[in-house]
């Protein structure tokens, strides 16, 4: 299957068809010859050839030996330089701050986390500045190589003005212009994108799947969201807030929403209300030690391993909740058409077994395209960092990936 994009030869064409060739090279580990590339992206030989030169120059890509293939000279192959340009990914979640150093490839050089023990914006920035100068220091990496920061976020966030609005669990946040204030202390070029967004480009980033690809990813963190990936794009929405689906009813008879409605996914998929439907059962203790992020990421993970172990209650409470994503991922599925689910998130290795063993027969019975095809399901291949990964991957796809908008003419 040929994982590559086409170029264009029409004149004036030449950042699109830079971005041609190196998303060419960066999708074959093993690197490409010049002749190779020609047959890869459908661009002249000799437009291949003053490509590369430059790219060369400015070390995006390096020669890697030659090989002998056939009559003729041996052909040098080309790789892309993956330490020439690095990128700082950061997922700022409620309960926790992962911190990722990425090369061009998206491979994690050095991560680091921090616990969230408050809520407040000033000590949150100060203390991601700080993180991030840490991370820097102890990988020993050039400071010119990192093409900047990207952020993920719960949302929803104003792109335009890089301020995040109110995010769930961050009580204390209101239109916080994090984008500026993080440019101020770090000093680097900063990114601002939703979490669930920043998921995607991860997946888009590190999988295997052809670039024009489609699929759904649902993001399972604090809260629950989506992101879709059409032709090998994420799409990001008129306000770069696509995915808010919290309030779609997946059981009729569920709690109460607070926007009026009964068994919305933010009353009954989130981990809060997974394991307030365990305390109701009298699977978890209703000591009622609070719904901080802290407080129900340990006590998730406490229902989890009462289920591992073989506690019969604790396994029906997450049968349950799997049950509800399914008629989540189905309406989206039946309306969307994907090729692929992805599932992901810091609370995803926790459900995955389980969602993995039960999803894909769930959705197949609801899918509107079964007697068609069947709708593969899984994991995220970054694991739970791909809300962190995925920041540091928006930074770099500004970088290397081909984009329609680049043929545009200015008006």
């Amino acid at each position: 299957m040929d994982l590559r994009r086409r170029g264009t030869n029409l004149p004036k064409m030449g950042d699109f068809n830079q971005s041609v060739i190196l998303e060419a090279i960066r999708r074959s580990p093993g690197g490409l010859s010049r002749t190779e590339l020609v047959g890869a992206t459908g661009l002249s030989a000799q437009t291949v050839t003053n490509i590369t030169r430059r790219l060369l120059d400015e070390r995006l890509i390096e020669e890697a030996g030659r090989t002998i293939q056939g009559p003729g000279k041996p052909r040098t192959t080309l790789r892309l330089n993956a330490g020439s340009r690095l990128s700082i990914g950061v997922h700022l979640d409620p309960a926790m701050m992962t911190l990722v150093l990425l090369d061009l490839t998206g491979a994690v050089l050095e991560r680091t986390r921090l616990r969230m023990h408050s809520d407040d914006a000033r000590w949150i920035i100060a203390a991601m500045a700080d993180s991030v100068e840490a991370l820097i220091r102890r990988s020993h990496v050039d400071r010119d190589a990192i093409t900047g920061i990207g952020v993920a976020t719960p949302g929803p966030i104003d792109a335009a003005h890089g301020t995040v609005i109110d995010p769930p669990k961050l009580h204390s946040w209101h239109r916080v212009p994090l984008r500026h204030a993080l440019e101020d202390a770090a000093g680097l070029h900063v990114r601002l994108e939703k979490d669930t967004t920043a998921a995607a480009v991860a997946e888009l980033w590190t999988g295997e799947h052809p670039p024009d690809g489609s699929f759904l990813f649902v993001y399972l963190g604090i809260g629950i969201g989506a992101a879709l990936v059409l032709d090998g794009a994420v799409v990001r929405g008129a306000s770069r807030n696509a995915g808010e689906i919290g309030h779609i009813m997946v059981d009729p008879d569920g709690p109460e929403c607070l926007c009026g409605r009964r068994g919305c996914v933010e009353v009954v998929c989130t981990p809060q209300a997974i394991v307030e439907r365990a305390e109701r059962a009298g699977v978890l203790s209703d000591d009622r030690v609070g719904s901080d992020a802290e407080s129900v990421d340990a006590r998730f993970t406490e229902l989890c391993e009462q289920a591992a172990g073989g506690d019969s209650g604790a396994r029906a409470v997450l049968e349950t909740a799997v049950h509800h994503l399914s008629v989540l991922i189905s309406d989206l599925t039946n309306m969307l058409d994907v090729d692929r689910v992805v599932l992901g998130g810091p609370f995803w290795s926790r459900l995955s077994e389980m969602c993995l063993a039960l999803l894909p027969d769930l959705l197949r019975r609801s899918s509107a395209t079964r007697a068609v095809r069947a709708l593969p399901v899984a994991g995220a291949v970054v694991g739970d960092d791909v809300g962190a990964v995925g920041a540091g991957c928006v930074v770099l796809d500004e970088v290397l990936t081909p984009r329609a908008a680049a043929l545009l003419l200015d008006s």
